[in-house]
Order: C-alpha cells, then sequence, then structure tokens
C-alpha cells in the first residue's frame, strides 16, 4: 500500500469532566501536527574526538497542532473561552487508518483566527500547543 488517505481525521475535545467525554469539534479542513521536535546540548570539550563537535539529547518539544475549519459561531464559539484556559485541556487525533490510531495529548488554544473574505467561505484557524508528552495508540 502506498499511504492512506487523510479523509475522516478528527480532532476531539474534552469536556474536563471526571469521567471525561469528547467530542469532535466540527468541519475541519485541514489539520497539522504535532509538530514533535527535541534540543540537543552540547557537550564538546577539549577532549572530543577529531575536534568534531558531541551533543546529548535535550529536552523535547510535544510541539503545535494546528486546524483550520468551516467557521460555524454557533458551534465553535465555545472554542474562543479555551483561550481563558489556565490549564492544559485534552485533545485526541483520531487518524482515518484501520487501527483508529490516536494521538491524546494535553494543549492550551493560543491562536483563534477568523477570516471572512468577500468571495469566500467563512472560516478560521486555530492553533494549539501541545503540554507535555502525546501518547500514540491504536483505537479510538
Amino acid at each position: 500500500m502506498a499511504g492512506i488517505n487523510g479523509f475522516g481525521v478528527k480532532l476531539k475535545r474534552g469536556d474536563g469532566a471526571a469521567t471525561e467525554v469528547f467530542a469532535a469539534i466540527a468541519d475541519i479542513t485541514n489539520l497539522t501536527g504535532p509538530g514533535l521536535s527535541r534540543t540537543t546540548v552540547d557537550v564538546t570539550s577539549h577532549d572530543s574526538p577529531n575536534a568534531y563537535m558531541e551533543f546529548v539529547g535535550g529536552l523535547k518539544d510535544g510541539g503545535e497542532v494546528s486546524a483550520d475549519i468551516n467557521y460555524q459561531p454557533a458551534v465553535h464559539d465555545v472554542l474562543v473561552d479555551d483561550l481563558d484556559d489556565e490549564e492544559p485541556r485534552n485533545y485526541k487525533i483520531v487518524f482515518p487508518d484501520e487501527a483508529a490510531t490516536t494521538w491524546s495529548f494535553g494543549a492550551l488554544l493560543t491562536g483563534f483566527e477568523p477570516s471572512a473574505p468577500y468571495d469566500d467561505k467563512l472560516s478560521a484557524s486555530l492553533t494549539l500547543k501541545v503540554s507535555g508528552k502525546p501518547t500514540i495508540a491504536p483505537g479510538a
């Protein structure tokens, strides 16, 4: 198999309850991330072999998740309230593969940008900053 069609991916938002329920954010048109990365720590010394710099792994960053949506104010304005959250909210990305692979993570909404061009659809872009390590697992 050469690849998997991305159609059907879901970004789900937790409700924060003790027994958390996740609801899909409606009308996502594009989803990117999280962009995982890692810093490096320079441990080069005068004893480094062949005068080459040496590094060890440093802190890891869960990155960001970006989503574009067909903006429906009555449906999506609850997301704007998430900008007031001081603590990360739980989210899940459910991929459309046979195993329904999920990436679960805590994140803060750091951006909500609506767009209303005169000759196109009403849309919005969301940005989530991942806090901590995402959990990757098969199954929804």
